[in-house]
Order: C-alpha cells, then sequence, then structure tokens
C-alpha cells in the first residue's frame, strides 16, 4: 500500500491547460502521481480526462502550465482503444515482440500475472475483450514501468470481468510498487483499488479519497442525487469465486462454472 512506500514523485501536472477553437478542454489542472499509489480520473464524457493523459504523456500540447518528471522514468501505458488488421497474421507472443524484443520467459511470466498465459499463441483477431485488455495490460508491464497509465482499462469488458481487471491492477501496485494514472468511468468499481480519485469536467471539481469525493456536492452535482451516488459507494468485491476470461462465475465449493 501506500503508506509503505516512499512517496517519490513520478510525475506532476502544474496548471494545465489545452484548448481547441479557443475552447478550454482542460482548464488550469493540477494532478501529481506518486510511487506505490493509485490515482483515478473520473468524469462524465466530455470531460476531457483522455486530453489530460496525452497532456501528461507529451502526447498533446498544453497552452499553459508545465509538467514535471521523475528524471529516467518510464511509463507504461494501456490506450482506451487499439484497432489491428482483421487480416493481418498476428497472434499474441508476436504482438508482444513489437517494438522492443522480449525473451519468451519474459512474455509468458507478463501473461501469467495478469492471468491470460494460455493465449500467448492465440491470434490477436480471436481474443475476446476481456482477454484483449489483459493482453495490453501486459504489454505495458513488459517495460518494467515506474508509472502505468491505463486509459478506460476495462473497455468493452462485461461487469466481473471489471472488478477482476481492477483487482489485477491494485496486485501489480503492491507487487511492483508503481505508480498507477486510471482514467474510469465507473468509480463503484474502482474505488476499492483507489487510494485518491481527480473528478475532472475540465477543470477539477473535487479530489481526494474515494469516499470524501463521492460526498462531495460538486462529484454529486455532476454524477446524480445523492441516493445515486450512494448506489456508487465504496465497491469492494467478496465473494467466493472466481472469473473465468469470459467474465462468468467459477464457484469455488462446486468448481462449477456458471452465469
Amino acid at each position: 500500500m501506500v503508506d509503505r512506500v516512499a512517496k517519490q514523485l513520478l510525475i506532476r501536472g502544474i496548471d494545465l491547460t489545452v484548448t481547441k477553437g479557443g475552447k478550454p478542454i482542460i482548464d488550469r489542472v493540477n494532478l501529481v502521481v506518486n510511487a506505490g499509489e493509485i490515482v483515478t480520473l473520473v468524469g462524465p464524457n466530455g470531460a476531457g480526462k483522455s486530453t489530460l493523459i496525452r497532456a501528461l504523456l507529451g502526447l498533446t500540447e498544453c497552452d499553459t502550465g508545465r509538467i514535471e518528471i521523475k528524471p529516467g522514468l518510464i511509463v507504461g501505458y494501456v490506450p482506451q482503444f487499439l484497432e489491428i488488421d482483421q487480416t493481418f497474421p498476428l497472434d499474441v507472443c508476436r504482438f508482444l515482440l513489437l517494438g522492443a524484443p522480449e525473451s519468451k520467459n519474459k512474455i509468458q511470466a507478463a501473461l501469467e500475472e495478469v492471468g491470460v498465459a494460455t493465449v500467448v499463441n492465440t491470434p490477436m483477431q480471436g481474443l475476446s475483450g476481456g482477454e484483449m485488455r489483459r493482453v495490453l495490460l501486459a504489454r505495458a508491464l513488459l517495460r518494467d514501468p515506474d508509472l502505468l497509465v491505463l486509459d478506460e482499462p476495462t473497455a468493452g469488458v462485461d461487469f466481473s470481468g471489471q472488478a477482476e481487471l481492477y483487482e489485477i491492477v491494485r496486485i501489480i501496485r503492491d507487487r511492483h510498487h508503481c505508480g498507477i494514472l486510471l482514467v474510469s468511468h465507473n468509480l463503484h468499481l474502482v474505488m476499492a483499488a483507489t487510494d485518491r480519485v481527480l473528478c475532472l469536467n475540465k477543470h477539477v471539481c473535487c479530489e481526494g479519497k474515494p469516499e470524501m469525493v463521492t460526498r462531495d456536492p460538486s462529484y454529486l452535482n455532476l454524477f446524480g442525487s445523492e441516493a445515486t451516488a450512494s448506489a456508487m459507494a465504496v465497491y469492494t468485491h467478496q465473494h467466493d469465486h472466481q472469473h473465468d476470461l469470459t467474465g462468468a462465475t467459477v464457484d469455488l465449493t462446486t468448481e462449477n462454472t456458471h452465469g
């Protein structure tokens, strides 16, 4: 957890503003991610979450503000979308070798860490949504990153599969002591694994620990009434079953798979 790891600054954005057509997409946003913590960005569609990520990574130029980065920072990035030509013959192992040669043992270890060791020779076009997200996470881990940046890492994954992925993210943080910057619109799922939440709607509406943010008036104005926020309270995935790669549950007491 964060308390066991020295708070070493990984990346800081100070007064970041990005405009398009004279209108701000993000407006004077401040954000800090330290080693060993999970910071989650939440906000409605069009709030500027992906723009902020791209600005921090140097993929989008800022109109104002500055970015401070730990010297030698290594970033592992999982994009929200990845399009692969359906006619291109590419299996998971070859995909993970693109860009940087790695040993097959290291590739296998990364796939095992995210729970998809069996897909190493599967064509990328044959992966399910949950398998694809895990393969992309394995690809980011192969960089041995100081900072993992995950833009909607559960896109295209069903509800139960999302809970499993967020649990994997938490375990990765604990195991590697890396910082994680996560974009999610499902705060009720990710809250149990999150140390700090930043609620964005072009500017920072509120930030803090998850339980505090869900009670903040700015958060309630964005996401509905207090009753709605109550339904999105801290989600703790406690159960006596596991999930397979499709998201189906496997009962640990009967070892039967059920939907």
